[in-house]
């Protein structure tokens, strides 16, 4: 084997035998029921856990970001191509770390009130972000496919995981279906690309269709299978069918897990393929794309106008701010790349922090997601109120929040490349945004208090919400080292 094999290789996968080892001994010492783990004063062993295997996994990260600096280099390369840790995919890591650490410190107190508190849950967790690891480093199109349908897999899972609720078992169904049905035009699409460069590593399929013209047939049907299977992913229109149904029906810590990990595991996946195999199609996949984020945005904002449960509105919300992101890919320069990676980050602050308010309104016998549940949340609970007002703030990107800065890369990306069209149809759904953000903000300030209940608050949920709310803010207000990180970890 170590003819085959070095220690660089087994060192690249160092963060993911450590998601899996914790996930797998959580799924062992649930069943075994080890320590009394179905008892519920111990239950919070769970998430202990999980925060111990989070805590591995960041040291690996950490070890490997100080290899490249100690060593002067961008990258290195393990298991004959399949893997590139380069800091791209550990700047990716370090989100999909945050957003697992902050669902796995509130879910304790979700899934309690829920009455569906089981360790698979937790396990399932780092699995997902032991898929996502495979997408941001995966240079080879099976390493690729198997990261992403290990992601899907366990969000399939955990999006049913209310098994008693109709609308949780419903979202999975349609989630599982959809998703099986985009994953078979994204494997046609690198079934191509195979048969085209007759190898699976990227760098081989890129050269291969650079020497291609750049409107080759085959080069066109392999591009316009996988954008179908990732823009999928992504929840870009016209496949963004899913979204609404799965956000409304998951557990509202997967609903906050799934609308920040998986979007930016997919645009990591997304943007090794389009600046990697695609980058030499690019005149032809850029005008589709370009179709695709305005039909995104305007589906995602006009939809979001008319909603009245939270969920769903964040659901559109997410639509939307999938199109944003596409116009960084569209721009193609060093700009809308960096643009693409600070959104990524900054997206995963506000939206996290604006569900989990919503989690904090579920309390038994109160689902706690129609807007109407908002009302007068001022006089109840003025600190839960002025923290979803800065997400809130930031989604619709105003300054100084940190909302404001993804979007400022993305529109001037835009304008150095002269998309001086997609910059003002961009510029007008910001607009459309803020109206249907603040109608939420006057049900919170001005609507009257119809629910006396407190909410469901925790030291978790406290903790999570104070991260959420002061780094929402501090990006906002001093964004050099944000923009410094996402500067060093250009895909190039």
């Amino acid at each position: 084997m170590s003819e085959y094999y070095t220690a660089l290789d087994h060192f690249a996968l160092v963060p993911a035998i450590c998601l899996a080892l914790f996930g797998s001994a959580i799924l062992l010492l649930d069943l075994w029921d080890i320590l009394g783990f179905h008892e519920p004063r111990y239950r919070k062993w769970f998430s202990i856990l999980v925060i111990a295997g989070l805590a591995f996994t960041a040291f690996g990260l950490y070890r490997q970001q100080s290899y490249l600096t100690e060593n002067g280099i961008s990258q290195f390369v393990a298991f004959h191509g399949a893997l590139t840790i380069d800091r791209f995919a550990i700047y990716f890591n370090w989100v999909f770390e945050l957003a697992t650490l902050i669902v796995a410190i509130v879910s304790y107190n979700y899934l309690e009130i829920e009455g569906e508190h089981h360790g698979e849950y937790y396990a399932l967790l780092l699995f997902a972000q032991c898929g996502m690891f495979f997408l941001a480093t995966g240079t080879d199109l099976v390493t690729l496919f198997i990261g992403l349908e290990l992601m899907a897999l366990c969000f399939y899972v955990m999006v049913g995981f209310l098994r008693g609720d109709k609308r949780s078992n419903e979202a999975a169904i349609k989630y599982l279906l959809l998703g099986a049905f985009s994953s078979g035009f994204l494997v046609y699409g690198f079934s191509i690309m195979y048969g085209l460069a007759g190898n699976t590593n990227l760098a081989v399929i890129a050269d291969a269709i650079k020497a291609r013209p750049a409107w080759d047939p085959l080069v066109f049907l392999a591009m316009t299978t996988t954008a179908v299977g990732l823009l999928f992913k992504i929840a870009a229109a016209p496949f963004h069918m899913w979204a609404p149904d799965a956000y409304e029906g998951a557990p509202t810590t997967i609903t906050a897990y799934l609308s920040v990990a998986s979007k930016a595991a997919s645009f990591a996946f997304l943007l090794r393929i389009f600046q990697g195999p695609l980058a030499g199609a690019r005149d032809s996949w850029e005008p589709l794309l370009a179709g695709v984020a305005i039909l995104t945005m305007t589906i995602g904002n006009l939809a979001a106008i008319s909603q009245t449960n939270i969920k769903r509105l964040l659901a559109y919300s997410s639509i939307s701010h999938a199109g944003y992101m596409l116009l960084g890919l569209i721009a193609g320069n060093e700009t809308g790349i960096q643009g693409i990676e600070v959104y990524v980050l900054v997206y995963a602050f506000m939206n996290l922090g604006a569900f989990l308010v919503v989690i904090a309104l579920r309390r038994k016998n109160i689902i706690g997601d129609d807007l109407d549940d908002m009302a007068g949340l001022m006089y109840k609970s003025p600190g839960y109120a002025v923290l979803m007002l800065i997400f809130l703030l930031s989604l619709a990107g105003i300054p100084p929040t940190a909302g404001f800065l993804g979007k400022y890369y993305i529109f001037l990306s835009l304008i150095e490349t002269h998309h001086y069209f997609l910059a003002v149809i961009a510029t007008l759904y910001v607009a459309v945004a803020i109206y249907y953000y603040f109608r939420v903000v006057k049900t919170m300030f001005v609507g009257e208090l119809t629910e006396k209940a407190p909410l469901a608050t925790s030291f978790g949920l406290r903790v999570a919400l104070g991260i959420t709310g002061v780094l929402t803010l501090a990006v906002g207000i001093y964004p050099e080292p944000l923009l410094r990180l996402a500067q060093s970890s250009f895909l190039r």
